[in-house]
């Protein structure tokens, strides 16, 4: 949504975003006053021949409502960021003749973007070694992933109070994802007595909708004091509690990762393990090797290397601000106009392709 926001900002008389009608994005996006369009798309699994078939026949039917789609409504152009929906999309993008620009957020592109890319006009990345994934690698731009502007626009103070964390307390967050992350929480909720014993350290600990209520009742069956040690389901104002921050503990996706470094927070990240690829573990070890960051395997979470390094980051407020420094550096906060001004160049006919080539 922070490229839709840019580009209904700079001129475009609509915008418009496709995806899958059962996906969290109907929800935002609809909250965020852009016209959705559902598409059902489905994956695969690889062990299974049959879901291959599926998966094709309901990708093939998307297709063609996606090329009536886009013959009705004659965009300008046309931005795929990954995903299965992104193929019919894209397939229809070709067939309509229409501009296509595509956004790869991880390291490892996924299917569809390595699928489409000999098509697009340009494929916007956000780390460089993405390119020898692509076809057609000299289209391939850096631009970094896009962040939301409240992101962006968050401070410290603002956080703190919205946390209830003094300003001068030394911050802990702690989330997996909108639904959490089921090891991490287990880890974390073990250790909270020990966390909340290191002087002046608060904990905000966002387990999940379906994990926080049982989070909470191990921590609080610990004694912990629920003001130092917060169990959240969710929070929408995640800028906020980033900016907030003086440690973070998270999952390596893409997201998770370009608001970070965003907002230039030190971090231990903790790749999923079951990510496609591993492309989670990629993502964290280019920020651990810039500094900014510590990489823990998410199977390394029950030795005692883990707790040991997260309390040595929280009494240690000069490592942390070289963290922060190198967090800082890989940070991509002009990603959004960055993406948006490749959309407007294909928009326009600039760097057209000749199709009849490729």
């Amino acid at each position: 949504m922070a490229v839709a926001a840019v580009l209904r900002a700079v001129g475009p008389d609509d915008v418009a975003f496709v995806g899958t009608p059962r996906g969290l994005e109907a929800r935002l996006v609809s909250e965020a006053g852009v016209r959705f369009f559902g598409l059902p798309a489905k994956g695969f699994d690889r062990s299974k021949p049959l879901s291959l078939l599926v998966a094709v026949a309901v990708l093939g039917v998307s297709a063609v409502r996606a090329v009536g789609l886009l013959a009705r409504f004659r965009p300008n152009a046309v931005l795929g960021f990954g995903g299965y929906v992104s193929i019919p999309v894209g397939i229809a993008a070709v067939v309509c003749r229409v501009p296509l620009v595509l956004h790869e957020q991880n390291s490892v592109p996924g299917l569809a973007n390595r699928l489409l890319a000999r098509w697009s006009r340009a494929v916007a990345v956000t780390y460089e070694d993405s390119a020898g994934y692509l076809a057609r690698s000299a289209q391939v731009v850096v631009t970094g992933n896009p962040v939301r502007a409240e992101v962006l626009a968050s401070g410290r103070d603002q956080g703190r109070e919205m946390l209830g964390v003094p300003g001068d307390a030394t911050m802990l967050l702690v989330f997996g994802g909108s639904r959490g992350a089921r090891h991490i929480n287990d880890v974390l909720a073990r250790y909270a007595g020990r966390l909340t014993d290191l002087r002046d350290v608060y904990v905000v600990h966002i387990a999940g909708r379906d994990e926080a209520a049982s989070v909470r009742e191990r921590v609080g069956g610990l004694g912990v004091d629920p003001v130092r040690y917060q169990v959240l389901e969710y929070i929408d104002e995640m800028g906020s509690a980033l900016a907030a921050a003086d440690l973070v503990i998270a999952r390596a996706g893409a997201t998770s990762i370009a608001e970070i470094t965003a907002l230039g927070r030190p971090a231990v990240l903790v790749p999923y393990p079951y990510a496609t690829d591993d492309h989670q573990t990629t993502n964290a070890r280019t920020v651990e090797e810039a500094g900014g960051a510590l990489l823990v395997a998410d199977s390394a979470l029950d030795g005692p290397e883990f707790i040991e390094a997260v309390t040595d980051l929280l009494v240690d407020a000069g490592t942390r601000a070289t963290m922060a420094a190198a967090s800082k550096s890989l940070g991509h906060p002009d990603a959004a106009e960055r993406v948006a001004s490749l959309v407007a160049e294909a928009a326009s006919g600039q760097g057209r392709i000749d199709w009849e080539k490729t």
